[in-house]
């Protein structure tokens, strides 16, 4: 069956409530066993170097922990899955390295309305893969996630669903616009860079709410940006330079 553009797929069965992620993702998948990457030891040799790159927080060291990554690409990439590069994906897309990964959650999770504790609704432009979703699904109570390239959309629906992840939805259409049904959000994370934030997302965004996404500066170049609601007023920040996708509108 066809899905409409914007329509949310579970990922699981519909709670009657917002419940927390499982503590732990199930050790299934279609990506190849057997190479010794579904050792949590091999996962937590990737923590350890996370921590050593300045990435502190406990929340995000213990999803990166949980998620297996080398069930996001594909098996004859399996033994780079937890080196800190970027791997592709298809459609001219990648999955991100697990330091850019950490480094935008832990940054997500720095809004005043997560101190300390579990995020409320977030939403990420650019679900890719769905590791980054998945990633999330353990630091958020529910991530909307949307992506334009309907082969992603789709491989991402097939690496998720094992996992059961009942507090993940995925959503087919245009990044650019979010999603105003789900709104608003605590966190909106962006896989893909523009010359603005769009106006879309920062009316989506919650009091207290914070947006991390790659922005195409002066110079053409792209750096992290941090945008913060407070009081109806927006303040943005500047960090360090990035290298993602165009950000772009429209499905393909």
């Amino acid at each position: 069956m066809t899905r409409r553009p914007g329509f949310p797929a579970r990922l699981g069965p519909a709670p009657a409530a917002r419940r927390p992620a499982p503590a732990a993702v199930p050790a299934r998948g279609a990506a190849p066993a057997g190479v010794g990457l579904d050792s949590q030891a091999v996962r937590s040799r990737m923590v350890q170097k996370l921590a050593a790159q300045g990435v502190s927080d406990p929340r995000v060291l213990a999803a990166m922990n949980a998620v297996e990554r080398h069930r996001f690409v594909d098996s004859a990439l399996v033994n780079q899955a937890y080196e800190d590069t970027s791997l592709p994906i298809g459609l001219g897309q990648t999955i991100s390295k697990p330091n850019v990964v950490a480094r935008m959650i832990e940054l997500l999770l720095g809004a005043p309305c997560a101190a300390g504790g579990r995020m409320g609704r977030v939403l990420e432009v650019g679900t890719g893969c769905g590791y980054q979703a998945a990633v999330l699904s353990h630091v958020a109570a529910e991530v909307y996630s949307i992506e334009r390239l309907r082969g992603l959309h789709e491989r991402a629906r097939e690496n998720l669903r094992p996992f059961r992840l009942a507090n993940v939805h995925l959503l087919f259409g245009d990044g650019m616009a979010g999603f105003a049904r789900g709104a608003p959000y605590a966190g909106i994370i962006a896989a893909a860079g523009g010359e603005a934030v769009p106006a879309q997302w920062t009316d989506q965004l919650a009091e207290g709410g914070r947006i991390v996404a790659p922005m195409v500066m002066a110079n053409g170049r792209q750096a992290l940006v941090i945008v913060d609601k407070t009081a109806g007023r927006l303040s943005q920040a500047t960090l360090e330079g990035v290298h993602f996708v165009p950000l772009k509108s429209g499905i393909a």
